[in-house]
């Protein structure tokens, strides 16, 4: 129970923080207050599970990263996915395929970039 209550109290932190960042701020991130709310209340591995689904189709994480809009993106549909434990399932096995991510929300987007790297 403390422990929720640390993590409300540190959430609460962290809206205020955002809603004390001025447009210029926000505008530098190259992110909207609304998309930084949403990152906010997504889980915290986010990022490693968007960059180890790219590996598993061949895209380097330099690639994913290069374009930043694509990149809020990718991140926005996996932190929205309802299938984390097939996500889990697949990153944990041993030999994860593009076959095997028939229920990721990127998997389009992970092929394009194999296809076409920047």
């Amino acid at each position: 129970m403390f422990n929720r209550i640390r993590t409300l109290l540190h959430r609460l932190s962290e809206v205020k923080e955002v809603n004390a960042l001025s447009d210029r701020d926000l505008s530098d991130l190259g992110l909207s207050r609304d998309q930084v709310m949403q990152f906010l209340h997504m889980p915290a591995d986010i990022t490693e599970r968007v960059t180890a689904m790219g590996a598993i189709f061949g895209v380097p994480e330099a690639d994913l990263k290069r374009d930043h809009a694509q990149w809020i993106d990718l991140l926005t549909t996996c932190g929205q996915c309802a299938d984390r434990k097939a996500c889990s399932t697949v990153l944990d096995s041993d030999h994860p395929q593009p076959a095997d991510c028939g229920f990721c929300g990127n998997r389009r987007s992970f092929a394009d970039l194999a296809l076409h790297p920047h």
